[in-house]
């Protein structure tokens, strides 16, 4: 395992369980205003991909590029606090919107996924050309951090990331899909297959013969939807393709872990610890407390701290 030690996570004590630390932050953190340079860039299929971009005076400055979760935006606070405290440390910010994410409706029948590789390569690739100077490092979040490390994984050496850091990762695509269907958790189930299927209502104005959904749950949209349109079978074989548990071993790019004990969207038993451990080029952050994404800490910031400082020992 990396040498990278985490510093000690300090739950605010007003965060008394995962779910409070998981909706108090979306609730009460403010998102720093970035003057955020959105560009439009082109897709392999002819679609489009809007990216923010924040740049430092010095060119030749790293770039983090930085990954949302499931219908997220660059707008949220998560991503705009990590991409101000990378910003402070002197890096260029690239934060990606996944197809549909940005307020306006993607061109192609498509949407994205937790197995999505193209698209992020497609923007490792822009920042290439944009920046020929700059060491890459990516971010992920929850959806956006099982695209990152899918991406690592596929490209292994090839990968144009230097060192990432994954938050909150839905291990296992399956088990993490039915456990939104059980208690408080149904919650979380219902907001994002609210704006799921209103998407999909969207999109199906243009593509009336993309699949319809009649499901109650995140997992139903997956097979109903996410599969088929994606290029895969059923929802089994999308979760099974997709999911990061199976791959943590052989994945050849340094990256930080981070993930709650208490995450209750993504439960810690998921997590592939053994597998995660017997990679060299990982390292991890496993607090006893935290949420979701959320980590209200006491001093604030303790997330991107960590991921600030563990990229440093690349820079």
């Amino acid at each position: 395992m990396s040498s990278f030690t985490p510093s000690t996570f300090k739950s605010a004590p007003w965060c008394f369980n995962g779910h409070a630390h998981t909706i108090l932050p979306s609730l009460l953190f403010n998102s720093p205003h970035l003057n955020y340079n959105t560009e439009r860039i082109p897709t392999l299929d002819d679609d489009f991909l809007d990216i923010d971009i924040v740049k430092q005076k010095t060119t030749d400055a790293p770039v983090a590029v930085i990954f949302h979760g499931l219908e997220g935006s660059s707008r949220r606070y998560y991503v705009r606090r990590m991409a101000q405290k990378l910003y402070e440390r002197g890096m260029h910010i690239v934060a990606v919107n996944f197809r549909s994410c940005n307020g306006e409706m993607n061109k192609n029948r498509r949407f994205y996924h937790s197995g999505e590789t193209e698209d992020p390569q497609t923007v490792f690739r822009w920042v290439t050309g944009q920046f020929p100077k700059s060491s890459i490092f990516a971010v992920g979040f929850s959806l956006g951090a099982s695209v990152l490390l899918n991406t690592v994984y596929k490209n292994g050496n090839e990968s144009y990331v230097v060192a990432f850091a994954a938050i909150s990762t839905p291990f296992d695509l399956k088990r993490g899909s039915i456990n939104l269907q059980n208690g408080f958790n149904r919650i979380y189930d219902y907001r994002f297959l609210q704006s799921l299927v209103y998407k999909l209502k969207q999109k199906r104005k243009t593509y009336p013969d993309l699949p319809s959904f009649d499901g109650k749950t995140l997992y139903d949209f997956d097979d109903q939807v996410t599969a088929p349109i994606h290029g895969f079978k059923d929802a089994e074989d999308y979760y099974w393709q997709c999911s990061a548990a199976f791959f943590m071993e052989d994945i050849q790019t340094p990256g930080l872990i981070i993930h709650s004990r208490q995450d209750p969207l993504c439960p810690f038993e998921y997590t592939p610890v053994k597998a995660i451990d017997a990679n060299p080029l990982l390292s991890t952050a496993f607090p006893k407390k935290g949420g979701h994404v959320g980590f209200w800490s006491l001093p604030p910031d303790w997330a991107e701290q960590n991921v600030a400082d563990y990229f440093s020992q690349f820079s």
